[in-house]
């Protein structure tokens, strides 16, 4: 931005489901402007166009050049992240990144998209949404106080149905990139934001669509001080209309619960106490798809404003890539 009161000019790669919905929220922040999205899909475009009135509506990733963007949304699936965001830096055609998560499709390809992002300089944001739910929150806070005492093990789980009653054969699965990176990629990203490094030393993979999906994953993991820990993730669970993940954490001092609507504190000896998320003053400029998309698009802007990076750059996330490849590597 060149003044103060200036809006941040942003473009936007992928319409899709999060495409829309991220366009939609960023144009209800007073100082933001969509002035470009991005989509090969002609249909999308010409949907497009009589929403977001004034913006480019275009195809190509070059006719975002000369633009002046301020920041790009890139939230295409994930194994398309790499090579799009190569190509951003390699048209210089904007220096600050938001991108759906997971970052990319593998390690590798994560830690060279983050030696790049480090030589452009730009503040760089991975969409890890849960970091921004009221209830995890809560949680974070708890942990930082202790009351737990030592925190010795957790289990934790992320369920969907989305690929519930898919029949086997089905290649759906493996266009999504798998579940470890879909759905389980926020509660090993919340592990690692409330326990710090942690070391796979057990896989179990369940194929069950297809050849080579990851449709039900289990895996246990070791961190400092002795601490333990075990995740459940599967897109093939019933009755989960929405998907849901959550932790209970087992300290010294009790047991510590949390999911998506509640937080619950079971100290030894003492009654439990329970936080509920509508009590939790959960309360956004503009609901849709969940406070936390709000919240985390707001954090994303005031980054790029104070030029101070997110707690969830590009950097800072790349332990949760660092984990999933160790999952990929034990499970072969």
């Amino acid at each position: 931005m060149t003044a103060n009161n200036a809006r941040l000019k942003i473009g936007i790669v992928g319409l899709g489901k999060m495409g829309i919905m991220h366009a939609c929220l960023l144009n209800t922040l007073s100082n933001v402007e969509v002035r470009a999205l991005c989509d090969k899909s002609r249909l999308i475009r010409t949907i497009a166009k009589r929403s977001f009135r004034g913006a480019l509506i275009t195809d190509s990733l070059e006719r975002l050049a000369g633009l002046d963007l301020d920041a790009i949304y890139v939230l295409t699936p994930i194994p398309s992240h790499y090579p799009i965001i190569k190509e951003i830096y390699a048209m210089n055609l904007g220096r600050n990144l938001f991108v759906e998560k997971t970052l990319t499709a593998s390690y590798n390809q994560s830690a060279e998209l983050c030696t790049l992002s480090n030589a452009q300089g730009g503040i760089t944001m991975v969409g890890y949404m849960k970091r921004f739910g009221v209830t995890f929150n809560q949680v974070r806070q708890l942990l930082e106080k202790q009351v737990l005492g030592k925190v010795e093990s957790f289990d934790a789980y992320a369920f969907s149905s989305d690929f519930a009653d898919v029949p086997e054969g089905s290649t759906l699965s493996k266009a999504r990139g798998g579940v470890i990176e879909d759905l389980g990629s926020h509660v090993v990203d919340l592990a690692g934001w409330f326990f710090g490094d942690l070391k796979v030393t057990d896989v179990k993979v369940n194929s069950q669509l297809s050849l080579g999906s990851e449709d039900d994953v289990s895996f246990s993991v070791a961190g400092k001080e002795g601490l333990v820990g075990d995740f459940e993730v599967s897109w093939r669970k019933s009755h989960y209309r929405m998907p849901e993940f959550g932790l209970s954490i087992q300290g010294t001092k009790g047991v510590l619960e949390v999911n998506d609507d509640e937080v619950k504190l079971a100290l030894n000896g003492a009654e439990p106490k329970r936080w509920y998320r509508h009590d939790m003053a959960d309360n956004v400029g503009f609901l849709l798809g969940g406070p936390e998309y709000y919240r985390e698009n707001q954090q994303f802007i005031r980054s790029i404003i104070s030029g101070e990076p997110p707690e969830s750059s590009f950097k800072n996330t790349l332990r949760v890539d660092y984990l999933l490849e160790q999952v990929r590597q034990q499970s072969r």
